[in-house]
C-alpha cells in the first residue's frame, strides 16, 4: 500500500482520546487525523506540552505512524457560534492563534500537515477574498517559522468549495512550498464538476492530506461507503496512481454513537477496495522474502515511472526527487522493518554498488527516509554519500545532501554544500542548511563568488542569498 489508511478523531467524539487511539490502530488503522478539541487534545490546555508529549508516544506505541492535525472543531473556539471566528470574520486573531497552536503540536507530533478551511462568507465576495488571503499569509508566517505544512480543504457551502479556489488562492499567495491541498473526496462528489479520482488527479503533488467518505451530488452529509455515489476503488486507484504516501482517513463526524462498528465496517470497505499496485505487490514480496529487492530495485522505474514528484516548481526533481525515487524509498523503508542492522547496511552497499544512477540516487534518498539507523547503516551512508559527492550527477548529489548528511562531519558537509552550489544544485536540496551553516561555509562560498565574478560568471541565486545573511 503506498498510502496510509487512517481514522478521523471527530468521529469518536464520545469516546476518550486515548481509548479512540486504541481502537483505531486495533482494527489494522496505521495513521489517525487527529482533530483538536475540548476533549482530544485542548490547545488552550494548561498542560499541553505534557498531553503533546503524551499523544505522541501513546501513537508511536500503537502504530499510528501518520497523522495529520485537523481544525475543525465546531465550538471550540465560541461557546456560542459553531465554528466561529474564522479567517473571515471582522476580527480574525482568535482563528489565526488557533493555527498557529495548531502547528506547533502539529510539529512537536511529527504531523504531515495541519489542515483547514476557508469558513463561510457573510460579506461581500471580495471582500471575504481579501480577508482570507491576509489570514492564511499570517498563518503562513507561522508555518514558515515552524516548518510544517499547511493544507487547505475545500469545503461545501464555504467561501473556498471548489479545488480551483484553493489552487488558484495558492497562486495569488506566491505559490508557497508549505501551502498544499486538503481533499475530501466526498466533497468531490457533492460540488466538485468532475468526480474524486480526477480531483486526486488534479491536486497531484500538491495533495497532502485525504480523508474518506461518501456522499451524494449536492449534498453535504458524511455517509458510510456504499451509501452514496462515491467510486470509491477508483479513487483508492487515483491515490495509488499520483504516487501518494501520505494519510487517507475516513472522516465520519456524525457516527460517533457507534464508533467502533463504524470504524471496521469503513476498514473492510477500504481494505477490499484497495488497489493492488505493483509497489503494494513489491511491499508484500520484500516481507516475505528481503533478498528479492535485487531483482525488484531496477525495476521500479519502468513500473512506476519517472516523472518529478513536483513538475510545477521542480522538474528536475532535484529537491523533492522523482515517483521512482520515492517508490524506491518506500522499499528501502519496509526492508528496514525486517532487516536487522548489519544486514540492511550490506543490502544497500550491493544496490548502491550494482545500481545505475537512478537506483543509486534511489538508496541516497532513502537514507535520508530512516529515523534512526543502527552503527553499521550509518558507516555505510557515510561512504556511500561521500562516493555520490565525488560525482557530477546533479541529481546523485541533490540526493546525497539530503536528511542523512547529517551524519556528516562538519569538512565533509561543508564541501558537499559547495558542491552543490558549483555543479548547479539548489541549496533547497540541502537539508538543515539554516541550522548549519556557519561563518566557515559562508567564507567558503564567498570565495566561490570572488571567483566566479572575476572570470565574468554567474553567482547562483541562493548562494548570494546565505551570503546576506553573514
Amino acid at each position: 500500500m503506498s498510502f496510509h489508511l487512517g481514522y478521523g478523531t471527530n468521529g469518536f467524539s464520545n469516546h476518550r482520546l486515548d481509548d479512540a487511539l486504541a481502537i483505531i490502530a486495533d482494527l489494522g488503522y496505521t495513521g489517525v487525523a487527529l482533530t483538536l478539541d475540548h476533549d482530544h487534545l485542548d490547545p488552550f490546555a494548561d498542560d499541553l506540552a505534557r498531553q503533546v508529549d503524551y499523544v505522541a508516544s501513546r501513537l508511536s506505541s500503537l502504530g499510528l505512524n501518520r497523522v495529520v492535525v485537523e481544525t475543525g472543531a465546531r465550538y471550540l473556539l465560541d461557546p456560542w457560534r459553531k465554528h466561529s471566528p474564522t479567517l473571515l470574520s471582522d476580527d480574525p486573531a482568535r482563528r489565526i492563534d488557533f493555527l498557529a497552536r495548531a502547528l506547533q503540536i502539529a510539529g512537536d507530533l511529527g504531523a504531515d500537515c495541519v489542515s483547514f478551511w476557508s469558513g463561510v462568507s457573510t460579506v461581500d465576495t471580495e471582500v471575504a477574498w481579501s480577508r482570507l488571503r491576509d489570514g492564511v499569509a499570517a498563518v503562513l508566517e507561522h508555518a514558515d517559522r515552524l516548518k510544517v505544512r499547511l493544507a487547505m480543504e475545500p469545503e461545501p457551502g464555504h467561501l473556498v468549495q471548489h479545488l480551483s479556489q484553493v489552487l488558484d488562492l495558492r497562486k495569488e499567495l506566491g505559490e508557497p512550498e508549505l501551502f498544499g491541498v486538503t481533499l475530501d473526496v466526498g466533497h468531490c462528489v457533492a460540488v466538485e464538476p468532475v468526480n474524486a479520482a480526477e480531483c486526486v488527479r488534479l491536486a497531484g503533488p500538491l495533495l497532502w492530506n485525504v480523508q474518506l467518505d461518501d456522499m451524494l451530488p449536492r449534498v453535504h452529509e458524511h455517509l458510510e461507503f456504499g451509501d452514496g455515489h462515491l467510486d470509491l476503488p477508483g479513487t483508492l486507484s487515483a491515490l495509488a496512481e499520483i504516487g501518494y504516501t501520505g494519510l487517507a482517513a475516513v472522516e465520519l463526524p456524525r457516527h460517533s454513537h457507534a464508533a467502533p462498528d463504524t470504524a471496521r465496517r469503513a476498514f473492510e470497505a477500504l481494505t477490499a477496495a484497495m488497489p493492488q499496485t505493483w509497489s503494494a505487490k513489491a511491499e508484500r514480496r520484500i516481507r516475505e522474502k528481503p533478498s528479492v529487492i535485487g531483482a525488484l530495485f531496477p525495476a521500479v522505474g519502468r513500473e512506476v515511472g519517472r516523472a518529478a514528484l513536483r513538475p510545477d516548481t521542480d522538474p528536475r526533481g532535484l529537491v523533492h526527487g522523482t515517483v521512482d525515487d520515492r517508490a524506491r524509498v518506500r522499499l528501502v523503508t519496509v526492508l528496514a522493518d525486517v532487516l536487522d542492522d548489519a544486514a540492511l547496511a550490506t543490502e544497500l552497499r550491493d544496490l548502491y554498488r550494482f545500481g545505475d544512477d537512478a537506483e543509486r540516487r534511489g538508496v541516497l534518498r532513502a537514507l535520508a527516509a530512516l529515523e534512526s539507523p543502527g552503527p553499521e547503516v550509518t558507516d555505510a551512508g557515510i561512504k556511500l554519500i561521500e562516493d555520490a559527492l565525488r560525482a557530477n550527477d546533479i541529481r546523485l548529489v541533490a540526493a546525497a545532501m539530503g536528511a542523512f548528511a547529517r551524519f556528516l562531519d562538519d569538512h565533509a558537509w561543508r564541501h558537499g554544500v559547495l558542491k552543490c552550489v558549483f555543479v548547479g544544485v539548489p541549496l533547497a536540496a540541502v537539508a538543515d542548511l539554516d541550522a548549519r551553516a556557519d561563518d566557515e561555509l559562508k567564507r567558503m562560498l564567498a570565495d566561490f563568488a570572488d571567483e566566479r565574478r572575476a572570470a565574468g560568471r554567474d553567482v547562483p541565486a541562493d548562494a548570494l542569498e546565505l551570503l546576506k545573511e553573514n
